[in-house]
């Protein structure tokens, strides 16, 4: 369907005689034309941000959204603000069908215009865009039957036949690159639809720090699935979006993941329209500003991402990696609320083998009331590839107090921490004890 969205732009440019760049609703950039000209306003640093980064801010959008073309049915004109890194004014064709905003298209005003004929024309092309992306968006919350079939058919023929239903309710890009992404713990229904994913459902999963449950087990044993079409030079990137639009409605209940289909990406014009301006209006601190808090830091909710897929018999594997990864993220605040699988390290192995928690005596014997410290220590000092003075400076105590608890480790374990044997031995105790809560 790519090529579809970049034949229609093109067709767009063609008509008004200007490059164009489409957008989702969410801001999200799909596909843009091609930017031939010499004249250096063409790509002024709105626009330039808009095509590299593929989305912008919430502040952003605003400015962009008080012009009205949430609400437009015609194209609107936006002026020039040359403080805010808009060096030329914008013509944005608001992208609708059946009277709902679907996404816009963007393109550099100039004189003179394009005329109410070509604007016409250009019109009936953003219609047929909006009935693309509604049917994208469609299909997403459809497949939900099929999708959750196959996350949660047992091995052999039931398998088969999920990954076989799925595949034909897929269509043609159906065996075209993937991933999984499992957001935790999730409260309510699905999302009526979720920009760029092919599917989307609720499934039984595990939230952070719980025990594996069964379907119908109640709320706190679901998470949220989600299968992303892979675009592009950056094919995560719209996975790592969306998965921070859905993050801070995952604890709000029903009602905040319902509104999960309207609110993913934020750019501007072009993607980031007023970048400058905007950003600098949100401030630093602020959500919209550049050092936003983590989504889902504050809720305890985690989510993970699978490596990328190619076919569909994979995709029950590329789920396990994703529940890992989200798992992994709730018990290693260091991988940040949102964590591929590639990157939890240990992790990865820790959990494959141990579906259950490992009640292991090592870990056992440092994590109680009486031991506060030492667990954590030993973890740090191990963390550190046994370096002692890293692991002093990471935990702000002298090197002498840190011998002090490692041997009060050795003593309590019955470990020797001078063999490479008993250190993996307590990482990995530890590390599964984190993971299992």
């Amino acid at each position: 369907m790519k090529g579809d969205y970049q034949d229609l732009v093109d067709e767009i440019s063609a008509l008004l005689g200007a490059p164009a760049t489409l957008e989702n609703r969410d801001f999200r950039l799909i596909a843009f034309g091609a930017h031939d000209s010499d004249d250096d306003l063409a790509m002024d640093p709105v626009r330039t941000r808009s095509i590299l980064t593929r989305q912008s801010t919430a502040a952003v959008r605003s400015w962009f959204e008080g012009f009205g073309i949430a609400r437009a049915t015609g194209p609107v004109r936006i002026p020039a603000a040359p403080d805010a890194g808009v060096f030329r004014g914008r013509i944005c064709l608001p992208v609708r069908y059946r009277g709902i905003v679907q996404g816009y298209v963007w393109l550099l005003d100039q004189e003179p215009g394009p005329d109410a004929r070509a604007l016409a024309a250009a019109m009936e092309v953003a219609q047929r865009i909006g009935l693309l992306l509604a049917e994208e968006a469609r299909a997403g919350a459809d497949l939900s039957r099929e999708f959750l079939a196959v996350l949660t058919a047992g091995r052999g023929w039931q398998q088969d036949m999920a990954v076989a239903a799925l595949r034909v309710a897929l269509g043609p890009g159906g065996e075209g690159p993937h991933a999984a992404v499992c957001v935790s713990p999730w409260s309510g229904e699905a999302p009526a639809s979720v920009p760029g994913a092919a599917a989307v459902c609720v499934a039984p999963g595990r939230g952070a720090g719980e025990q594996e449950r069964r379907p119908g087990d109640g709320p706190a044993g679901q998470c949220l699935a989600v299968l992303i079409r892979l675009r592009g030079t950056d094919p995560l990137a719209p996975a790592l979006t969306a998965i921070s639009r859905l993050m801070p409605r995952a604890a709000g209940g029903a009602g905040g993941a319902g509104g999960a289909g309207g609110g993913r990406g934020a750019g501007g014009a072009d993607g980031t329209g007023g970048a400058a301006k905007a950003d600098q209006a949100a401030g630093p601190g602020s959500p919209a500003g550049g050092k936003a808090a983590a989504p889902g830091a504050a809720t305890g909710v985690t989510a993970g991402v699978s490596d990328p897929v190619r076919a569909l018999t994979a995709l029950p594997g590329a789920w396990q990696q994703a529940t890992a990864a989200a798992r992994a993220a709730a018990a290693g605040p260091r991988l940040g609320p949102v964590a591929q699988w590639s990157a939890i390290g240990p992790y990865r192995m820790l959990a494959s083998v141990a579906e259950e928690a490992l009640d292991d005596p090592v870990a056992r014997a440092l994590r109680g009331p009486a031991n506060p410290e030492l667990a954590r220590t030993a973890e740090v000092f191990l963390d550190c590839a046994g370096q002692a003075g890293r692991a002093a400076a990471a935990l702000g105590i002298h090197r002498q107090t840190l011998y002090y608890r490692l041997s009060r480790v050795e003593q309590l374990t019955g470990l020797d921490l001078d063999e490479g044997e008993d250190r993996l031995l307590l990482h990995m105790a530890l590390k599964a004890a984190r993971l299992h809560g």
